[in-house]
């Protein structure tokens, strides 16, 4: 059942309803907020409340309770729900994309309609694939000791979702919420407040995949907005199992020391400013075509991705020094998109005073545009190596939009020096010549970024992630909370959503379906006696 038209009077004013216990009711909101077309500027219709600490409470003993029954269901019940949900959300994709392109300003083709609407049914249906097969939970026995073990729901999972985007990092669609879905966790949803609408639309079509598919109403659950500290509050209470968030620094560091505190699992996506290091004979070689791909890659969608190429590394010359004028004369020519809200417009100009007060020179670019819209110019900095060295915290600000520095250095040495000063990030890049002239300084920097970074290139820029069980969507800190997982590739990143549960001498009867001698379905794979097998114990 639809419920788009539906509002409630909260304060006097029209407010939109939220997802709690398998029903949309009037929040116990403290006030409200409306969206923004970042396109021309204006208030969208609608306001959506601000959740007090009481919606908190009634979604988190909603969620409890439906995490009770969801850890009998079986795995074809979890799998139909998001192969219906996929279906229900492909159903509904010309309105999904009209209002996820009035809240981002991002285009309706190819980017909302042809590429992320797609991705994250994929991501629905690639995770509904691995709950039937099993082998993410990696069961593992030992029939010596008697000994069994497996990953197994870890329960309610907060989910915060970014505002670059609207559907494939939706909190109630995309990639954290398939995962914790996926792995038998309820999910309570907390809408970027960059795209309420959005959220509302996929919501609504998933609490209705979850009656079709006969799970507990409260699998799914979604608020559009708390204050800070019942953000800090939600994300410490008892009854919370762990966390997805991906968004900004400031924000995400205090929710992570308040779950820190509690000792709940925090999966949190950061900061990040990818460096790539393009080296002296690749520039030399194809040198116009370097600055094209660098250029085209820095301004897709404003340079609003986690991993758009924000800090790039050139030894100086000539060569250098036609590659930034290059760059330059492309950034001019292209046109100036609009970014997604009025606020990431004034986060991206305060980057870029921090960066110039700290030595950074404006190539091109650096300034706010004036209306209609939230835009900013196409901005490239320059610092020589010895600047970045005197301020290298600083100067590693994310300028998350539009916005890159380009540090010109001494020799491949202060490369060296300068990537031991990096922090952590989701992506690093080499580029190198195809006559072998660079492999040398490959040789000495490879080893350098590779500690500093989740994903490491070769000659391509980083902007693409692709939904790949060989995919690593996460980094050292600050780009994520923890190096070892993953928010992007199943079954990696349903792991993160998961608890490690062991059996010792339990009765083969009482033991999970994964754990019992007979292979519940032939295709899960199981770690019996050291040995991987998709057969039987003792078969």
């Amino acid at each position: 059942m639809a419920w788009s038209g539906l509002s409630v009077q909260v304060g006097g004013m029209s407010s939109h309803p939220v997802l709690l216990a398998g029903t949309w009711r009037p929040s116990q909101s403290t006030g409200s907020f409306h969206a923004e077309n970042p396109a021309t500027g204006q208030p969208l219709p609608g306001d959506y409340p601000i959740s007090s600490w009481a919606d908190c409470d009634t979604a988190l003993t909603a969620a409890t309770a439906a995490a009770a029954l969801l850890r009998a269901a079986p795995p074809e019940t979890i799998a139909r729900f998001l192969t219906r949900y996929a279906e229900r959300i492909e159903a509904r994709k010309t309105e999904l994309v009209e209002m996820a392109h009035a809240e981002s300003g991002l285009p309706k083709a190819p980017r909302l309609g042809d590429v992320e609407l797609p991705r994250t049914t994929n991501q629905l249906r690639q995770a509904a694939a691995a709950v039937l097969e099993g082998s993410w939970a990696m069961p593992t026995i030992d029939t010596k000791l008697n000994l069994r073990s497996v990953l197994a729901p870890i329960g309610p999972v907060w989910v915060f979702g970014p505002n670059n985007f609207p559907f494939a990092f939706n909190g109630i669609a995309g990639g954290d919420f398939v995962a914790a879905i996926a792995t038998g966790n309820p999910v309570i949803a907390k809408s970027n407040t960059s795209h309420p609408g959005t959220s509302r639309l996929l919501a609504e079509e998933a609490i209705a995949a979850v009656g079709e598919a006969g799970l507990p109403p409260a699998t799914v659950q979604l608020l559009y907005r708390t204050s800070h500290a019942d953000g800090e509050r939600l994300v410490a209470d008892p009854r919370t199992g762990a966390i997805g968030y991906t968004g900004s620094r400031s924000a995400g560091l205090k929710l992570k020391a308040a779950a820190d505190a509690a000792g709940k699992p925090f999966y949190a996506e950061l900061s990040s400013v990818n460096p790539v290091i393009i080296l002296p004979g690749a520039l030399a070689e194809r040198g116009a075509k370097l600055a094209e791909e660098f250029s085209a890659s820095a301004l897709m969608a404003s340079g609003q991705f986690c991993t758009s190429p924000s800090l790039i590394l050139l030894v100086a010359g000539d060569a250098t020094e036609q590659f930034i004028a290059t760059v330059k004369t492309r950034l001019e020519a292209a046109p100036v998109a609009p970014l997604l809200s009025s606020a990431v417009a004034r986060a991206l100009a305060a980057s870029v005073q921090t960066l110039q007060t700290h030595g950074a020179q404006v190539v091109t670019g650096g300034q706010l545009l004036p209306a209609p819209g939230c835009r900013y110019a196409n901005t490239t900095l320059r610092v020589t190596g010895d600047g970045f060295l005197a301020a290298p915290e600083k100067l590693q600000t994310e300028a998350f939009g539009n916005a890159s520095l380009l540090v010109v250095v001494r020799d491949i040495a202060q490369i060296a020096t300068i990537l031991g000063h990096l922090e952590g990030n989701l992506t690093g890049a080499l580029y190198t010549d195809t006559q072998g002239s660079d492999d040398q300084h490959y040789a000495v920097l490879e080893p350098l970024l590779r500690s500093r970074v989740g994903r490491l290139l070769n000659d391509k820029m980083p902007t693409g992630v692709a939904v790949s069980p060989a995919m690593n969507h996460g980094g050292p800190y600050p780009s994520t909370s923890h190096p070892g997982f993953t928010a992007v590739g199943i079954p990696a990143a349903l792991r993160r959503f998961a608890a490690l549960q062991c059996y010792d001498n339990v009765r083969a009867a009482r033991l999970p379906a994964g754990l019992q001698d007979k292979n519940p379905n032939g295709k899960m794979w199981r770690l019996i006696d050291g040995q991987w097998s998709q057969g039987n114990v003792g078969g």
